[in-house]
């Protein structure tokens, strides 16, 4: 994905952010960038798959998201850098076919639209659990 691309995805995303309410027209944008990650991405987050952990008192985060094969695996992710699912090392740092994938589409929509699942957590218990990723 080029950079324009990613630009036109940004404002779409903050002008989401700020309204917490998604029109068809930036699923329309959304779903041309995105394609299928992203209609993916809508199911995992209309199942509530996606939960926040927030910790205490720094109120950093990180994004539990639940995949959709039979297992049920939860792929820790950060929306915009970083997910620990095997498309993003493939698909988008080895291939560079991808901006992000489905796990970061979902957390990223989520987020937007207050449709997480929130878990608040010490600061030192967060730390654990990102010195395991």
């Amino acid at each position: 994905m080029n950079r324009a691309s990613n630009l036109v995805a940004e404002t779409v995303w903050r002008s989401i952010e700020s309204t917490h309410s998604v029109t068809d027209e930036q699923l329309a944008i959304l779903h041309f960038l995105f394609g299928k990650n992203l209609e993916r991405a809508i199911r995992i987050v209309e199942q509530m798959g996606v939960t926040r952990i927030s910790s205490q008192p720094s109120c950093r985060a990180i994004f539990q998201v639940v995949g959709e094969s039979r297992t049920k695996e939860e792929y820790f992710c950060f929306p915009e850098h970083y997910c620990a699912c095997y498309s993003f090392f493939y698909d988008i740092v080895n291939r560079g076919e991808q901006l992000c994938c489905k796990h970061q589409l979902a957390a990223r929509l989520a987020a937007s639209l207050g449709a997480c699942v929130d878990v608040k957590v010490p600061d030192d218990e967060l730390a654990l659990l990102l010195s395991q990723l």
